[in-house]
């Protein structure tokens, strides 16, 4: 473990590492929030009956592209 912290401790500018790693995931994490509040609901319906659907999922998913 003593050879990983020294070999991260050399990197130059390491500490920016960890800042946009959580920028991405906060900006990432935002978006899906935004559109999840947006959806509508047929769109919810239709998502919320995906695990029951009997019929093939690539033909639904399909449908639900094609509905758009």
């Amino acid at each position: 473990m003593k050879i990983v912290t020294n070999v991260l401790e050399n990197i130059a500018q390491i500490q920016w590492f960890p800042i946009i790693g959580l920028i991405i995931f906060l900006t990432l994490f935002v978006f899906l929030v935004l559109h999840v509040i947006r959806m509508n609901n047929k769109e919810t319906d239709s998502y919320s009956r995906f695990p029951l659907d009997e019929t093939d999922s690539n033909q639904a998913v399909n449908n639900q592209v094609f509905k758009q």
